[in-house]
């Protein structure tokens, strides 16, 4: 059983997601506003948050960015009535690990909790540092170098970050990125990957060597120790 924070303004979708995470046997805790849902999330213990995109006071996005500006580091399945592509990009790149479009069936939300409850229980928890190369990730305090010196990335980019670092020197295709680090089954939109490996690159990369993240034309990406 998992303790979830619903953060939802609205009183039947929050009492729809209430009811179906019970059945499924989690204990619930409902907030309906942004601020409400901050102070809970950073005062309680919870496994893992869902967050309504636009909420009176702090929106959705305001929200999970303070929480990773805090090394709150929660699951959050965002559900929004925004549904296109860039909206998902945007909730997505602000911190959410996956994002669900309203309408949604109930069973469909519970499993997509499951799925992220699942992965967060699978997260190595052996291992505090990872090193590629000049690249350091410390898993512990979320925090990133390369040669020494800190890089701040953001939730999402790090996430991205450490997978490729799991799997240093091995070709990863863009469907078990999307299925490892977004937990989709399908791709959500073509410029989501482009978008994070771009940033990591402009963050990662030195003039005086080749770039880490290297593109496999037709495979996928590997990041390699240079």
């Amino acid at each position: 059983m998992a303790r979830i924070l619903v953060i939802e303004d609205d009183a039947a979708t929050a009492q729809e997601i209430v009811t179906e995470l019970g059945a499924h046997g989690h204990e619930t805790v409902h907030a309906d506003n942004g601020d409400l849902g901050l102070d809970k999330a950073t005062r309680e213990p919870f496994d893992l948050i869902t967050l309504d995109r636009m909420l009176p006071g702090m929106d959705g996005l305001t929200l999970v960015e303070r929480l990773r500006e805090r090394r709150i580091h929660l699951p959050v399945l965002m559900i929004s009535a925004l549904s296109d592509v860039d909206e998902r990009i945007a909730g997505l790149r602000a911190g959410g690990d996956d994002y669900l479009t309203k309408p949604f069936a109930s069973n469909e939300m519970a499993m997509r909790v499951e799925v992220l409850l699942r992965r967060q229980a699978q997260q190595p928890a052996e291992e505090a540092i990872l090193h590629v190369g000049g690249i350091e990730i410390d898993l512990i305090r979320r925090k990133v170098k390369v040669d020494g010196e800190p890089v701040r990335l953001l939730h999402m980019e790090l996430r991205l970050l450490e997978f490729l670092a799991r799997n240093a020197g091995d070709i990863v295709s863009r469907k078990i990125i999307f299925e490892k680090v977004w937990g989709y089954y399908f791709d959500p939109g073509a410029n989501l990957i482009n978008v994070h490996i771009a940033r990591l690159r402009k963050k990662l990369d030195r003039p005086d060597r080749p770039s880490a993240i290297v593109t496999v034309k037709g495979e996928g990406y590997r990041l390699d120790a240079v």
